[in-house]
């Protein structure tokens, strides 16, 4: 059987992977892109991702350029508004709510939220559109062998390919990374984070909401309106026993216990959704790259589910790397083009990977006179317009 040549294979078809096969694809270069797991696209199906994903400013402009943007469009919930709110007293009650207002630094929203099994459907949407570019479900990375001019994949279908560059776009566990044997710096917080769709009476408008108290942050994200009611995208960071205490209880008790750890702002909260729970870490991968390979998204960062700088981390991973990859396509994949790719993104993720554990550790504290600290740097932050302005634009991904 003889060897497929290609210019990239993108290991992973994930939101990221998939967004790069897109990314690279709509460039000009031949894309395949394999995945162990086909992805489910349909929000009420059996394994399906209730997170949602906030695309800051400069992530919408990325995938504009490459073709999606268009079909996310219109099933998009702007965030014109994030609220912080502190609810660290003795009660469950906002003691000090702060808004952080796009129209101060933008005539645009801060973001624009949409459910991850969206995001995939129309990613795929996208794909079918591209005929430089084969997506392959069901299908994974079984061995890697990279020599100076090429990479040498087997997949586990026992198909071949000889790719340019392999971008390893494989997750916390990449087995890219692996391969490669470079490690990474793991942090574990003793959290996880439930995740899932409500509905609540009082509108949302545009607002996102982090409510602060213990155990991590409370936060809705705005939703399009579902079964006729205001929606929003809920995750619920708590440390793990709480977390899974929650994630078991009958559905009327966890009405009440969202309603009450949501300070009421929305009204009574109802779940619109099943519930679903993940592991909450930090973690930064040793190296970006290796011989023929770059790592992107969380086979190279994870963050906690703070400030929406996961995926929008990701898609800065993939605007370098393509930047780098259109400058001189004949050295697609060589050395110089891949350190180059890291120098540009180690420094500033390792500023957000450790901006976010700060926050994060932050939003845990449970002691009062930490939770009074924390009350009195938000009110502090917000007061100073110029560290406010500045603030919100290293949110959307300006260089710090």
């Amino acid at each position: 059987m003889g060897r497929t040549k290609i210019d990239i294979l993108i290991s992973g078809g994930g939101i990221a992977g998939l967004t790069a096969a897109a990314a690279f694809g709509t460039a000009g270069f031949s894309v395949v892109c394999v995945d162990p797991t086909a992805p489910v696209t349909e929000r009420n199906t059996d394994g399906s991702d209730l997170r949602s994903t906030a695309l800051l400013q400069p992530a919408r402009d990325f995938l504009e350029t490459a073709g999606i943007w268009a079909k996310l469009n219109p099933h998009a919930s702007p965030l014109q508004t994030m609220r912080i709110v502190d609810a660290g007293g003795e009660v469950a009650e906002p003691r000090l709510t702060r808004d952080f207002d796009a129209s101060d630094i933008s005539d645009r929203p801060f973001g624009w939220n949409l459910p991850n099994w969206l995001l995939r459907r129309e990613m795929l949407a996208r794909l079918d559109e591209l005929p430089n570019v084969t997506f392959r479900p069901g299908v994974g990375t079984k061995t890697l062998l990279t020599r100076q001019s090429e990479a040498l994949v087997s997949l586990s279908d026992n198909t071949q390919i000889s790719a340019r560059l392999v971008i390893g776009a494989d997750g916390r566990n990449s087995p890219v990374r692996r391969a490669h044997g470079i490690g990474a710096r793991t942090t574990r917080y003793g959290q996880k984070a439930l995740a899932f769709a409500v509905n609540h009476p009082i509108p949302h408008e545009g607002v996102s909401t982090e409510v602060h108290r213990t155990g991590g942050p409370f936060t809705l994200v705005p939703l399009p309106d579902y079964n006729g009611m205001p929606s929003s995208a809920v995750v619920w960071m708590e440390r793990g026993a709480r977390a899974k205490e929650l994630y078991e209880m009958p559905e009327d008790a966890f009405n009440d216990a969202m309603s009450e750890r949501s300070c009421h702002l929305y009204g009574p909260l109802t779940l619109a959704s099943r519930r679903t729970i993940w592991p909450i870490i930090s973690q930064i991968s040793d190296r970006f790259y290796a011989e023929r390979t770059a790592l992107i998204a969380e086979a190279a960062h994870v963050v906690p589910p703070i400030g929406a700088q996961g995926l929008n981390m990701s898609i800065g991973d993939m605007a370098a790397l393509l930047e780098l990859s259109l400058k001189d396509p004949s050295k697609l994949g060589e050395p110089e083009m891949l350190a180059q790719y890291e120098r540009k993104r180690m420094t500033e993720v390792k500023a957000r990977v450790t901006g976010v554990d700060a926050l994060n550790r932050a939003s845990m504290m449970s002691a009062r006179p930490l939770r009074d600290a924390r009350a009195a740097g938000v009110a502090t932050l917000y007061s100073l317009a110029p560290v406010r302005k500045t603030l919100m634009q290293l949110g959307l991904g300006a260089r710090g």
